[in-house]
C-alpha cells in the first residue's frame, strides 16, 4: 500500500449524505462509459438514477460508476471501471457503469483523443476507489468498535479477523456516507492489484453483437425528422442557388434550404477547424426520401480562380521542401560542416497522400433545439468544445444546452471535429423540430478533415567507420508540417537539424490516428534502415548504438528530448529477442524492423512477409510495447492489433486525390482499404512489465509498422519504398528514390 494525501484531489469528491436509499456517493473525474442491463437497473435504488459524476456503493452492495469519457472503441468503458473496482476491492461482477452527459461543472477533460484517457485518469480513478474503500472501513470500525487498521477488504466484503465479524459493502454504505472524507488514504502497489492486469471482456460486447441500440445512428425520438446535407462539390466553392421548390415537392420532404452552420461573428473552437461553413440542408420523414432529394437537387456553386488539385499540392510541397525556413525548429552542432567532412552521405525524399478517416459509423447527430433549451445526442469525441461552439452559434447560455454521448462506431480523430453536430443543431433550430442528421459515406469522404499530405527529406552523413555524424530532416505538409524535433535521433547525434514548412490549402485537414506520427514514424524507420545499410551495420544494432549514445553521452540537455532512450532501447531489445532476429527471417520470408515513441509509449515491431506479385502478404508481426502498467491485457492486445492492421492497410493501399478541388474518391469502390485476407496472419504482442504508470495505447502501434513493412518489402524486392501507398506505385518509387 502507498499512503497518499487526498487533499489534492478532494475537489473531485462530492459527498452526498442525504440519499434516501442509503449508500455512499463520491463524485470524481476521468471515467468511461457503458450501459446498465435491465436486470442491473431493477436491482438499484431509484435514487441512483441521477445523472452526475459519481461512485456509489448501494445498500445492496452494487457499485455504480457514472462516466463522462467518450467511448470510441478503445475500451475505456471496461478499463477505467477496472481501476476503480481494484482500488475499491469490490467484486467486478457487481460493478455497473453508466454514460454521463456533458457536465463541465463536475468533470474535466471529457474528451477521447491523444491516447490519454487512462494516463490522465490513472491517479484520480485510483483515488476515488481507495477513498471509498477507506470510508467503508472507517464505518465498519465504528460499528464494531475495533481499530480500523485491523479491518481488511476483499471482493466487496469487510472483515475483522480477530472478532470474526464481516459485512458486505452494502451493509456499511449508509454509515460511511455520514463520515468525513479522510485526509489520506492507502492506494495499492502494483503487486497488490487483483483486477488491474487481468483479462476482462468488453462490457458492451454482447450488446454490440446482438444489435442493441448503442450508437448515434440508433437514436429514435418521437416526431423526429431526418436531415441530410449537400456540401459544395469542390473545396473553395461557395453557394449561389438551388431548385428548392422542386425538391420540397418530392414525397416526404419537409424542407430544403441554404444553411450557414457558423453565422458571421460566431466563436469557433479548434474542433470546428474542418468545417465547410455553408451547404444545402434537406429535411424529410425518412433517410431514403432525403437521399432521393439529394440526388434530385440542382445547385449552383461559385468557384474561385484556383481550384486546387493534387498536382498543385505536389508541386507546392516540392517547392517548399527545397526552401530553407527562416530558422530551424532545433539545431545541434554544425550540420553543414559535418556534411562537408562526411565519408558517405545518404539523402532521400518521402511522400504520403491525404487519407480519409472512414469510420464504420458515418457522421450523425440528434438535435432538438427550442427557444428554451437545446438537447443533443450522438457520437462525439469533444463534447465540451461542442458545447462552447453551440452556445455561440445558437446564442444560448451553456446551462441550457444538454449534450449526451452515444458509443461511437469509430473515431480515429474524425469525431474530434463536431461540425456535423453543429449542423444538426442549426437544422433543428430552423425546423423547430427534433432532427437526426445523417451523412452518407460520400458526404463524409468528400467533406474534408483529412490526414494531411506530406513530403519529407532526410539527409545523413557517416564517417569512414560507419558512425553517424550528421542528421538533417526537413518536412512540409498541407496545413501541418511538424517534424517532432525533440524526438529520436535528437540527442544521439552531434550535428542535428530539424525544420519544417506548412502549406495552407483549401482542403480541410485534421487529426488522423496518431497525428503526424502516422507519417513520420514510417519514413524515419525506412531511412534509418537505408543509413544502416550504407554503414554496413545491422538495422537493430545501428539503432542501439544511437540509443547508447543518448544514454551515456547525450548531445545537449537530455531534458529537452521527448523520449527516454533506456525505454526506447528496451522495446527494441525485447523485439530482437522474441523474434529471434539474429537468426534471420524464417525460410522464404523477408523481415523488417521499426521502433517509435509517441503518445508517451514505446513500440518496436518485427514484420515477416512474402510478396505475391507486387503485393505484400504479411505473415507475422511481433510487437514489443512499453506503455507502463497494462490495465486490461485482452483489450490492450486488441488495440495493438487494430493499430497494426490499420497502419499496414493505409501504407499499402490508401490514397485520396483531388482534381479541380474535387475528391476523386468518395466511397470504398474507389478508396482502397485493407481487406480481411490481407491482414497479418499472426500478431504477437509482448508488454514490458516495469510498474510505471500507464501511458498511451490506442495509437502507438500504428506509426512504426509502416516502416517495418517498407523495410521488409525492400528485402523482398530490392526496391526502396519512398512514396505511399506502396502498391501500384513501384515505378514512382524508383523515380523518386
Amino acid at each position: 500500500m502507498t499512503l497518499v494525501k487526498t487533499k489534492i484531489g478532494r475537489r473531485a469528491f462530492i459527498r452526498n449524505t442525504g440519499m434516501a436509499g442509503g449508500g455512499l456517493l463520491l463524485g470524481f473525474n476521468w471515467l468511461a462509459s457503458c450501459k446498465m442491463t435491465p436486470e442491473e437497473v431493477s436491482a438499484l435504488p431509484k435514487e441512483w438514477f441521477e445523472l452526475n459524476g459519481f461512485l456509489r456503493v448501494g445498500d445492496n452492495g452494487m457499485v455504480t460508476i457514472m462516466s463522462p469519457n467518450p467511448e470510441i472503441g478503445q475500451n475505456v468503458k471496461t478499463a477505467m471501471p477496472m481501476i476503480i473496482a481494484d482500488e475499491l476491492d469490490t467484486d467486478w461482477d457487481k460493478v455497473i457503469v453508466e454514460q454521463a452527459p456533458l457536465n463541465t461543472d463536475i468533470f474535466t477533460r471529457q474528451l477521447a483523443g491523444g491516447s490519454q484517457s487512462i494516463r490522465q485518469g490513472w491517479e484520480s480513478l485510483r483515488m476515488a476507489g481507495a477513498t471509498a474503500r477507506q470510508m467503508l472501513k472507517n464505518a465498519a470500525a465504528q460499528a464494531w468498535q475495533v481499530p480500523v487498521a485491523e479491518i481488511t477488504t476483499a471482493a466487496g466484503v469487510l472483515t475483522h479477523q480477530a472478532s470474526g465479524k464481516s459485512a458486505g459493502y452494502g451493509e456499511m454504505a449508509s454509515a460511511a456516507a455520514a463520515l468525513e472524507v479522510p485526509e489520506e488514504v492507502n492506494m495499492k502497489s502494483p503487486e497488490e492489484f487483483t483486477i488491474i492486469g487481468t483479462d476482462r471482456k468488453n462490457v458492451d460486447g454482447p450488446k454490440i453483437v446482438t444489435g442493441k441500440p448503442l450508437f448515434g445512428l440508433d437514436v429514435q425520438r418521437e416526431g423526429m425528422l431526418i436531415a441530410m446535407i449537400v456540401h459544395p462539390p469542390a473545396f473553395g466553392m461557395t453557394f449561389q442557388s438551388a431548385d428548392f421548390d422542386a425538391v420540397k415537392a418530392m414525397p416526404g420532404i419537409r424542407d430544403a434550404f441554404h444553411l450557414i452552420a457558423y453565422p458571421e461573428g460566431a466563436e469557433r473552437q479548434w474542433s470546428d477547424g474542418g468545417a465547410i461553413p455553408e451547404m444545402v440542408a434537406i429535411v424529410g420523414e425518412s433517410t431514403w426520401q432525403c437521399m432521393q432529394a439529394k440526388k434530385a437537387l440542382r445547385a449552383e456553386w461559385e468557384a474561385p480562380e484556383l481550384l486546387e488539385s493534387s498536382a498543385y499540392h505536389e508541386q507546392a510541397l516540392s517547392d517548399l521542401l527545397n526552401k530553407a525556413p527562416e530558422a530551424p525548429a532545433r539545431e545541434d552542432g554544425n550540420v553543414d560542416r559535418a556534411f562537408r567532412g562526411a565519408a558517405t552521405i545518404v539523402e532521400r525524399t518521402y511522400s504520403a497522400p491525404y487519407l480519409a478517416h472512414n469510420t464504420m459509423e458515418p457522421m450523425n447527430f440528434f438535435a432538438h433545439v427550442t427557444p428554451e433549451k437545446a438537447e443533443l445526442l450522438g457520437p462525439i469525441q469533444t463534447p465540451e468544445f461542442l458545447e462552447n461552439t453551440l452556445a455561440s452559434v445558437l446564442e444560448m447560455p451553456k446551462e441550457k444546452i444538454d449534450i449526451m454521448m452515444t458509443r461511437m462506431g469509430g473515431g480515429f480523430g474524425r469525431r474530434l471535429y463536431g461540425t456535423f453536430a453543429v449542423e444538426a443543431a442549426m437544422i433543428s433550430k430552423k425546423m423547430q423540430a427534433p432532427v437526426k442528421l445523417v451523412y452518407t459515406r460520400e458526404d463524409d469522404m468528400s467533406q474534408g478533415t483529412y490526414r494531411p499530405s506530406y513530403k519529407i527529406r532526410y539527409k545523413a552523413g557517416l564517417d569512414a567507420d560507419g558512425n553517424l555524424l550528421a542528421w538533417h530532416v526537413r518536412s512540409v505538409g498541407t496545413n501541418d508540417g511538424r517534424v517532432f524535433e525533440n524526438r529520436f535521433p535528437a540527442g544521439a547525434v552531434d550535428h542535428y537539424r530539424a525544420e519544417f514548412h506548412t502549406l495552407p490549402t483549401q482542403v480541410t485537414t485534421g487529426a488522423w490516428r496518431a497525428p503526424t506520427s502516422n507519417f513520420i514514424a514510417g519514413v524515419e524507420n525506412a531511412f534509418l534502415d537505408e543509413v544502416a545499410e550504407a554503414a554496413g551495420k545491422d538495422p537493430i544494432a545501428f539503432r542501439l548504438e544511437l540509443f547508447d549514445r543518448a544514454i551515456n553521452n547525450p548531445v545537449g540537455d537530455p531534458k529537452q528530448n521527448d523520449y527516454e532512450p533506456e525505454r526506447y532501447a528496451g522495446v527494441l531489445k525485447l523485439a530482437r529477442e522474441k523474434s529471434n532476429w539474429d537468426a534471420g527471417a524464417p525460410s522464404g520470408l523477408s523481415r523488417g524492423v521499426a521502433a517509435y515513441y509517441c503518445h508517451n509509449s514505446y513500440v518496436a515491431q518485427v514484420l515477416d512477409l512474402e510478396m505475391e506479385g507486387n503485393e505484400p502478404r504479411v505473415k507475422k508481426v511481433l510487437c514489443a510495447v512499453d506503455c507502463g502498467i497494462v490495465i486490461n491485457p485482452l483489450s490492450a492486445r486488441n488495440q495493438i492489433e487494430g493499430g497494426i492492421v490499420d497502419g499496414i492497410g493505409h501504407a499499402t493501399y490508401s490514397a485520396l486525390t483531388f482534381q479541380d478541388g474535387r475528391p476523386e474518391q468518395n466511397n470504398y469502390d474507389t478508396y482502397r482499404l485493407i481487406r480481411n485476407s490481407e491482414a497479418p496472419e499472426e500478431i504477437e504482442t509482448f508488454f514490458v512489465d516495469n510498474g510505471i504508470d500507464p501511458t498511451g495505447l490506442g495509437e502507438p502501434s500504428l506509426p512504426p509498422v509502416q516502416g517495418a513493412l517498407a523495410n521488409a518489402m525492400y528485402r523482398a524486392t530490392g526496391t526502396r519504398y519512398y512514396r505511399q501507398p506502396f502498391v501500384g506505385s513501384q515505378q514512382e518509387q524508383r523515380i523518386i528514390g
